[in-house]
Formats: C-alpha cells, sequence, structure tokens
C-alpha cells in the first residue's frame, strides 16, 4: 500500500492512460451484461465499478480538469482544487443518503426572454454524481431507442436531422412537432427511480440528489419534482425518464401486410434529441393518435406537452399557415418541383418535390443579433479585437449549419454582416470619406472580393460562404462507444462538422489516438492542439509542427514544457515569463493552420 506522500499518488504522475483502459473495461462489461439481460452480472459489475479507486480517480479529474464548467462553485464556495486536494477528493467518493443542495443560477434561454435555470452541485457531489454516471450510463447505452440522441455518447444533433432527412427525404408525411414543458425541472421522483429499478444503497443515493433543495440566493427551496439541470448525472436521468417514448409508438402501430396488396402499413418514425421530439406518419389520423398516446405516456412521468410548441405540421402542404417545421435549429420543408429539380426514389422515378433541410428564420435572427452585438460592443475597439471576437462565433454557427441545404442563407447572413461592417468603419471616420474608410479596413482578393482584414497582424474576418456543406453520416441504428469499437468510433470523430480543418487532419494523421497517453479520442473528450516544439524555443504553427492532445495530457506536457525552460535557465538569469506561454493570435493567411 503506497502512503499520499508516494511518487505513485502524486497527481500528475498517476497513470491516466490505464486507469482510462482499467474503468472503460469495466464499463465494456456492464455494458455486454446489459445486453444479454443478465441483471444480476449488471449489478455486481456497477458495485465493483463504485468501488474502483481508478473510476473514483477520473471522476474527479473530469470534474477538475477536463469539464469546461470546472471553475463554477456549488454552495460550498470551492471552485478549484490542488492536486493534493483531489487525491481527498477521490478517496472520499461513497455512496450514502445524503446530498449537498444545489446552488441556483440563471443563464439566457436561445430565442426567448426567459430564463433557463441551471442547479450547480458542489464539486465532491459532482465529482460522485460523474462516478455514479460512469456505472449507470453502460447499462442504459444497451437499452435505450436508437432514435434517441439527446446527451449520448457518440450522438449529436447532426444525428437526428439526418435521421430526419432519412424519414421524410422521398415521401411526403405528416408531423407532430411536440416540446415537454420543463421537462427536467418536472418529472417525477418516484416514477423515474423506478424506471432506474437499480440495486437500493445507489437509489438512496439518487433520491437524496433529487430531494437535496436548492438554494437561491440566500434562500433555500425543497425540491419536490424535478432533476436540476447542471448537475453530471441529470441529463442521463432525463433520458431514462423518457425512455420507451419510441417503442410504445412502434408497438401500437405495427407494421402490418395489407391484404390484396404487395404493401405493409408505415410504422412511425420518432425522432427524439432530449425532450425534444417528433412523430412522422404519411397519415393525419395516426399522428393525432400518437399525440393522445404520448400525452397519456408523459403524464405517469409527471410531465405534459408545451402547446405552444406543439402542432401537427405536413412537410409538402400547408398545415396551420405553413408548411414544414423546425427541429433543433433547422427548417425541414418539402418543395414542389418540376422535373428538372425534383427529387427522385430510390428506382429513379420522380417524386414531384424536392426535401430541403435549412437554418431556421429564428436561428438566422438570433446570429444576426449576436454579431451585432458584438459589432457594436467593439465600436472603439481596435480591428483585430473585433476580428478576434467574431470569428469564433461565425465558425461555430456556419459548421453547425454545415450539414444542411445551407449556401443560400450562408450568403444571406454574409451579406448583411458586410453592411453592418461598412457602417462600423464609417462611424469611427465621421470625418473621413467612405472611400477612404473602406480601404482602411478591406482589401479586395482576387477571387473573393471586398475581405475585412488587418494587414497588419495579417489576420482576416471568417465568411461564412467559405463554409463547405458536408453530409453528415448519421450514426449506425443502436451502436454505442460502449462496444468497443475503436475503429469505427474513432474514424467518426474527424468527420463531425464541428470539427475544424487542420483537427480532423492531425485526426487522420494519429489515426484517431493521442500520442502522450496512447488512448483513442471519444465523442465529447476535451481536447487542445499542441506544439510539438514550443513557440516559446522556436517552433512554428505549421500542421508538421502540431499534434492534438487530451486536454489533460497537454495540461502535463505543457508543464513539463515549462521546466525544462526554466532548467535551461537555471544559474542564470530569469527568462520572460511572456516568453513560456504565448499566445497564438492567428494562423498565416492562406494557411489552414488553427488559431
Amino acid at each position: 500500500m503506497t502512503t499520499d506522500e508516494s511518487p505513485m499518488d502524486g497527481w500528475e504522475t498517476l497513470p491516466w492512460s490505464q486507469i482510462e483502459r482499467d474503468v472503460f473495461k469495466l464499463q465494456k462489461r456492464i455494458y455486454r451484461a446489459s445486453t444479454r439481460g443478465d441483471t444480476s452480472s449488471v449489478r455486481k459489475l456497477q458495485k465493483l465499478l463504485l468501488a474502483n479507486r481508478a473510476a473514483k480517480l477520473l471522476a474527479v479529474r473530469r470534474v477538475t480538469q477536463d469539464n469546461g464548467g470546472k471553475n463554477t462553485a456549488g454552495v460550498d464556495g470551492v471552485k478549484s482544487l490542488h492536486p493534493r486536494a483531489r487525491l481527498a477528493v477521490a478517496a472520499s467518493l461513497r455512496l450514502s443518503d445524503e446530498a449537498d443542495p444545489v446552488r441556483r443560477v440563471h443563464i439566457p434561454k436561445p430565442g426567448t426572454d426567459e430564463l433557463r435555470p441551471l442547479g450547480i452541485p458542489t464539486i465532491h457531489d459532482r465529482a460522485l454524481q460523474t462516478l455514479v454516471r460512469f456505472a449507470l450510463e453502460p447499462e442504459w447505452e444497451a437499452r435505450f431507442e436508437p432514435n434517441s440522441y439527446g446527451f449520448r455518447p457518440g450522438r449529436s444533433c447532426w444525428d437526428a436531422i439526418m435521421a430526419i432527412y432519412i424519414a421524410v427525404g422521398r415521401k411526403d408525411k405528416y408531423v407532430l412537432d411536440a416540446d415537454i414543458a420543463k421537462c427536467f425541472d418536472r418529472i417525477d421522483h418516484e416514477a423515474l427511480l423506478r424506471k432506474v429499478n437499480t440495486f437500493p444503497a445507489l437509489a438512496r443515493q439518487l433520491r437524496a440528489w433529487l430531494k437535496a433543495g436548492v438554494l437561491d440566493g440566500d434562500t433555500l427551496f425543497p425540491t419536490e419534482e424535478g432533476t436540476p439541470q447542471g448537475g453530471a448525472i441529470s441529463p442521463l436521468l432525463a433520458n431514462i425518464a423518457l425512455h420507451g417514448l419510441e417503442t410504445l409508438l412502434r408497438e401500437r402501430f405495427p407494421r402490418r401486410h395489407i391484404p390484396g396488396t404487395r404493401s405493409n402499413t408505415a410504422v412511425p418514425d420518432v425522432i427524439r434529441y432530449a425532450d425534444d421530439f417528433v412523430v412522422l406518419h404519411k397519415d393525419r389520423a395516426v399522428v393525432e393518435q400518437c399525440q393522445q398516446i404520448v400525452t397519456e405516456w408523459l403524464r405517469e412521468m409527471g410531465l405534459e406537452l408545451k402547446p405552444s410548441k406543439t402542432r401537427i405540421g405536413h412537410t409538402l402542404r400547408e398545415e396551420g399557415g405553413r408548411a414544414g417545421f423546425d427541429f433543433l435549429g433547422f427548417t425541414v420543408r418539402q418543395f414542389p418541383a418540376g422535373a428538372s429539380r425534383s427529387g427522385c426514389s430510390t428506382n429513379g422515378k420522380k417524386l414531384g418535390f424536392k426535401t430541403l433541410i435549412r437554418p431556421s428564420k429564428e436561428s438566422l435572427k438570433r446570429h444576426y443579433a449576436r454579431l451585432r452585438e458584438v459589432i457594436e460592443r467593439y465600436q472603439d475597439a481596435h480591428q483585430v479585437t473585433l476580428i478576434g471576437s467574431l470569428n469564433p462565433l461565425i465558425r461555430g454557427w456556419s459548421n453547425y449549419f454545415s450539414i444542411a441545404n445551407s449556401k443560400r442563407s450562408f450568403s444571406k447572413i454574409g451579406t448583411v454582416l458586410f453592411r453592418r461592417l461598412l457602417r462600423w468603419c464609417y462611424r469611427r471616420h465621421p470625418g473621413k470619406g467612405k472611400k477612404w474608410a473602406a480601404e482602411r479596413y478591406w482589401r479586395i482578393v482576387p477571387g473573393q472580393g471586398w475581405r475585412f482584414e488587418n494587414q497588419t497582424f495579417r489576420l482576416r474576418l471568417v465568411r461564412h460562404e467559405q463554409t463547405k456543406i458536408v453530409r453528415h453520416a448519421k450514426v449506425q441504428g443502436a451502436r454505442s462507444p460502449f462496444d468497443g469499437d475503436w475503429l469505427y468510433w474513432s474514424g467518426r470523430l474527424g468527420h463531425y462538422p464541428g470539427v475544424m480543418p487542420w483537427v480532423a487532419r492531425l485526426l487522420k494523421r494519429q489515426r484517431g489516438m493521442c500520442p502522450r497517453c496512447g488512448l483513442y479520442f471519444e465523442h465529447g473528450d476535451a481536447t487542445e492542439v499542441d506544439h510539438l516544439r514550443a513557440r516559446s524555443q522556436g517552433g512554428t504553427n505549421s500542421v508538421s509542427n502540431l499534434q492534438l492532445l487530451h486536454r489533460h495530457c497537454h495540461h502535463g506536457k505543457t508543464s513539463e514544457d515549462k521546466r525544462g525552460v526554466r532548467d535551461k535557465y537555471q544559474g542564470t538569469e530569469e527568462p520572460d515569463a511572456g516568453k513560456l506561454a504565448r499566445p497564438v493570435l492567428e494562423p498565416s493567411l492562406g494557411s489552414d493552420t488553427p488559431a
């Protein structure tokens, strides 16, 4: 038994690659046992994982290093831990029937004036929730329905959109476009615990988290229902609460042979992303019955459909004043088309319509409002600051919609942004002519037209129209990363729309593996681009000098690089601190290296 003073117990010297392998082996065994319906083995393996030291250490690292909200404090005010404290938290993780209240934080809800309430647990509870999620997630990944895409490893919004395209690409259908009212806040605790159906010790811990209460300011409010957004376990619990919807509707409307024909009755297509879902079918009566069935089914879990966001429409014809429907920021609609522009069936027959998926009008309005807000905020700032603030917004929004028919939308938002930036130029120099102002901040690039660019720093604004439209390959059936097929899962990472071109190139060059720890990258892993030779030592931003690492691996390498520089200067003058960690502002123009 090693002591707390031994090198093996130092946080930075822990064998993280072996720790992750050990945890995944247990999760894979849980997944396989759940797949074959062996509940007894599932429970034994879950208890083994919850007591496993490697799993506890990994849970703490996910909360204190990998997670983007690692610096958010709970009710105890603690928001960062030094390495020895992390080891102490890991050693203290065990199931109980107690939990600290969560701290209430309100964030804006996109597209509305409403605020979304978040509940921030303490670091200890976050780590314990992550540990419990390690044990529960493989069991439920083996049971979840294939068309459930929200808050699941290896699945994304783009998978849900492509599932819709597959369902309606060659056939017009009626659609139940539904939204569950305050899903996270209204889930019935007892119904949820019955559905989880786990062993008593874990059930008591889950109940403690659900009943912990919310501290809003100085007032503690009891939580009689719902699972607070913000906890590591909340998305999984919400998915468990809504599990079974697709199976229920398919059982109520099974595929049957139509007498006297070669056809079968159609089964409703159910695509769900968290609490947003659509039901698609060619018969309106079936869709209306589905709405009634869903309403009754949700009532058992203490939930109901939100009337203002629930409607029955049609993908081709107008229903209720509009054709098509919105889902996850996209508009799905079919347009009547002549023979030259019509879509085709699998045998080449003209359909008479074309299915198009585009950014919704609300998405365009929200994006432009965000761009305008940034431009107005930096009216008196340097052009480099403005470009540095706009580029991430443009890249992120454009990449999200790059799987759809978005070229027209990209061109439209690009034109509006061009005019807004012209006004930004004119307003900064009212005494100068418009031509002078334009030539100061703009440059004509052959074949590309006017480009908003700072020539001194060689920094150029990203254009929406530059984004390539690439069809996303939907995840296969009910597959899960816990099946252990790393060749399939690591290969998918480089093709996600949100992955930058240089990151995709690095993933391909590294064959989906982190060169420091030797593990495959997983969907959802925190990754960072690292310089093989540090810039403080003369390294460049060229792709040949870059590698993709896990965030924690990158932190470890950076610490070693800094120690190496300090050792080099040992006994001489201190090196310039700015040279040890100089930020990379922007790559060279015309290259595809990262900023």
